[in-house]
């Protein structure tokens, strides 16, 4: 990306891959239509939200991070100008900061209630360590996950499903959907195999290790339904070839 400060309350920004321009203002009000531009002007928000007093630029941006390739190009996106206004105005906003502003982005003015891994990644990756195949999170049932999470939570009492147990989710099962409660399984399970992971760890027990890593990955596939071919066919092979954590 290409920034230049333009002493105004404007952006004026293009996407040079998509051959398109917005100009947008720094208020609330003044969204832009374009869904590329509000992950900038999302981004602004977010650091005026935090007290960051930032102004107008001019921008041109391009990039070689395929849009819905698994590598979160929109991570990128907000990520990139986080980083270069926190540079630009002296903000000293720190790294997991400016990667909570794009989470806050995602959330407030895309869409997407997704958690913080890619623009976790997108901040502290390192180059050559890791590569997803194609998704697309606005208009998929990420949300709808999230959700049937949150309403099983209510059911339990619960603000989140942490700490709930199996017994307590089979206590309800029939006052839930099927997909609800496939959902809230995974994620009860997993908080489970996240802890007898640490143990085990604790203990150098690889083997333990390696199990939970192949239950977490069937319950992402089977219950939480956010698996893909690719991914499965790779656990399969693995458990064929009797791959455990001890040898990874």
């Amino acid at each position: 990306a290409a920034i230049k400060l333009n002493g105004t309350d404007k952006v004026r920004a293009y996407a040079l891959d998509l051959g398109e321009s917005a100009e947008f203002g720094l208020n609330e009000a003044d969204k832009p239509a374009q869904s590329w531009a509000c992950y900038i002007f999302g981004v602004c928000r977010e650091i005026q939200k935090r007290g960051g007093k930032i102004g107008g630029f001019d921008t041109v941006f391009a990039g070689d991070v395929p849009l819905g390739a698994g590598m979160s190009s929109s991570a990128a996106l907000e990520s990139t100008y986080a980083f270069a206004l926190n540079d630009l105005y002296s903000l000293g906003i720190d790294k997991f900061e400016l990667a909570k502003i794009g989470q806050s982005t995602e959330h407030n003015y895309c869409g997407v209630n997704c958690g913080i891994m890619d623009q976790f990644a997108s901040v502290f990756g390192k180059k050559g360590n890791l590569i997803r195949v194609k998704h697309e999170l606005v208009g998929s049932p990420y949300n709808d996950r999230r959700a049937s999470c949150e309403r099983v939570a209510k059911m339990l009492g619960q603000e989140f499903l942490r700490g709930a147990t199996m017994e307590q989710l089979d206590a309800i099962k029939d006052k839930i959907s099927d997909e609800d409660y496939k959902r809230a399984r995974y994620v009860i399970g997993e908080e489970k195999r996240v802890l007898d992971v640490c143990d085990a760890l604790e203990k150098g027990d690889y083997e333990t290790v390696g199990k939970r890593m192949y239950e977490t990955h069937w319950g992402m596939s089977k219950d939480y339904e956010v698996s893909c071919e690719e991914l499965d066919f790779l656990a399969e092979v693995a458990e064929e070839c009797g791959v455990t954590g001890s040898r990874i």
